[in-house]
This record gives C-alpha cells, structure tokens and sequence, in this order.
C-alpha cells in the first residue's frame, strides 16, 4: 500500500554543450578513470525516458529534473508535472561548478518541493513495462533487496568502501553492542531473510559474524526516504561536505548507495524479491559494438521491466581503447531504433 506522493529525479548532462564543457576544462581532474567522457555523453534517447514514465507509471506526481544549466531541445519544459532544477537551486554555491554526479547524489534532499518519496533515475535507466507504485513503494518504505556481498568490484569500488565504513561507524561494534549487525539484523529478521530472496540468503547467513562487509547492487531507478537524507547529513556532515565540494569523482566521495544501505540498516525499507530486483531487470556496460546489438534486441523483446544502457566506451581499467566515432553513433542508432519500436509516440513531455 502507497498513501503518499512518489516523486521521480533524472539528472542530465549534455557534455557536448561547448559553453558547459569550457567552464569543465577550467579545473584539474584528479581521478581521470572516474571520471572518462563516457560519464558525460549524450546517447540521445532520453525522451523514450519521458515516453516510458508516462506510459508505464502515470501516477508519478512530480518529476525534478536536474541540470546544469542546458535542456533538451525536444523537452516540454511547460509539463505540469515537470520541474526544472538548476544545480544552483539546491547545491552549495560555494561548490559551484561541479561535474560529480556524487556531489548531486548527497544532496537530493535539498530540492525545494521534493515529496518525502522519491526514486531517483539515472539518464540510462528506462521504465520498458508497466509498473506500479508498489514496485518501488510498500508501506510507505523503499522497496529494495538486502543481501550481503563481500566487496564491489568496479570503477567505484572505492566509493563503496567509503560507504560500507560509514554504516559500521554508526551501525556495528564501533558504538557498542547494542548496535552491533548481529542485533540489528535480528530486529529485522523478516526483512533481512526474508523468503523473497531464496537460495540469495546463503550470502547473508556465511557473513552473519563479520561486520556489514557490503550488498549486492543493481544499477537502476532507486526509491529513497528524504528523511534518510536529512539523517545521514546529521551523522556524518563532514564525509557529505567533502563529497559536496568535490568537483569531479574521486575515490574519497560517497554515493546514494549510503542513503540505499542507512535505509537497509535502520529497517527502513520492505524486502522485494530477487526475481523482480535481479531477473526483471537488466543492466547492460556497452563497451563494444555487440553489447549494443544484444541491449537492441533485448529492448526489442520487451521481456524487462526496466533496463539500464550503461556507457563504457570510454578506455578504463576495462576496456583498452576509446571507442571509436564510428561505432559509438551505430551504438546510438540501432538502441535509439530500438526503443522507437517499444515506444513510438512522442510523449507530452516532448514539444511537437
């Protein structure tokens, strides 16, 4: 049951705006595989975004959609249910610029308006079929999978590490027993071994003696309490400062996974299953032309609930070359193509 408002957040970023990207080269990026031109790209597609929102979850009441200054040429700025947030609107001016996605993250709940419940969406996460406020919203707490993992292995591996050690400053032997994970997951056993997670469980029970040592994660449209916000900030202000004046990402930040675990650790959320969290939703890194061919024909089959076209053509630590311009504009094609065939009609956030 879902008796209050549930807000929707989409960031964007056109790092092709030349006006945007001189005010970036004026600063020093520290951490250059963090921070790739793969995070800044614009695929073009977010109107299915839009068109996706409005087909499969018209009950959304607001969407705030943040941005540093440039919009979409297609976009209805006139929508009722549209709300434009400049990054001077809810984040310290003192701060300005910043390119750091984690510095938008923490400070979500500034956004003047913004209802109690909300889910925040990523510009490569698409809604691909219907779905209720249920699915993000139960009771009026999140609804998220909580079992336990051993590390996050990725570009962000660190952050995470920044993350989990917040929650066992606040939440484990730290403060003393009382707060240790062992009663705390006993509190709120149902949710921490709950049925819904099957043979998923088995993680959880291995590391039940060690501090929280991490959480399986899945890249997608993430429902939140701004009351946790409000929470965190007034436990580790100092952590949240930094992150918020940092320009660019670095391994020192944090990120809403440490709103999503607070919310895990003070039982503030209602358990979902694997098969809706893991199964019904996939998460894609295109890194070569065939991850874009399998993410079409995947978007095409309309077999998930909701997908994220995730950006790494860029070189990193995994992959060894840019891509090149060529494939990356037949990458946006055949994608955009795709969700031309699931969602063909201009929604009414779109001008005419």
């Amino acid at each position: 049951m879902v008796s209050n408002q549930i807000d929707f957040i989409i960031p964007w970023v056109d790092g092709g705006d030349p006006l945007w990207l001189a005010q970036k080269n004026k600063y020093t990026i520290n951490n250059k595989i963090m921070n790739t031109d793969d995070h800044f790209k614009d695929w073009e597609n977010l109107q299915y975004l839009f068109r996706g929102i409005e087909q499969f979850a018209p009950w959304v009441n607001k969407i705030y959609f943040i941005t540093w200054g440039h919009l979409p040429k297609w976009l209805n700025i006139n929508h009722p249910k549209l709300t434009i947030v400049k990054h001077e609107d809810f984040l310290d001016k003192n701060n300005l610029p910043v390119f750091n996605i984690n510095a938008i993250e923490t400070n979500l709940h500034r956004i003047k308006g913004l209802s109690e419940q909300f889910v925040f969406f990523n510009d490569d996460t698409f809604l691909t079929q219907p779905i209720s406020p249920e699915v993000f919203f139960q009771n009026n707490l999140p609804v998220n999978v909580a079992i336990s993992d051993i590390m996050h292995e990725g570009v962000i591996a660190h952050i995470i590490v920044n993350d989990i050690d917040i929650i066992n400053r606040n939440f484990n032997r730290y403060k003393g027993e009382k707060l240790s994970k062992k009663k705390r997951m006993l509190k709120y056993f149902s949710k921490w071994f709950n049925i819904k997670y099957g043979l998923h469980l088995l993680p959880t029970l291995l590391l039940w003696r060690w501090g929280f040592t991490g959480f399986i994660n899945y890249h997608h449209p993430q429902p939140f309490l701004k009351q946790t916000f409000k929470d965190v900030w007034e436990k580790e202000p100092e952590v949240l400062r930094k992150t918020s004046a940092s320009k660019f990402r670095d391994s020192n930040n944090v990120n809403q996974y440490l709103f999503k675990y607070w919310q895990f650790v003070t039982g503030k959320f209602m358990p979902d299953s694997y098969t809706n969290a893991y199964k019904k939703r996939k998460y894609v890194n295109i890194r070569i032309k065939e991850d874009a061919i399998m993410v079409a024909n995947d978007i095409k089959s309309n077999k998930f609930q909701m997908y994220c076209v995730n950006d790494c053509t860029s070189k990193s630590r995994y992959t060894k070359e840019d891509m090149s311009s060529e494939d990356f504009e037949f990458c946006k094609k055949i994608i955009i193509e795709a969700f031309e065939t699931i969602l063909p009609q201009k929604s009414q956030f779109e001008l005419d």
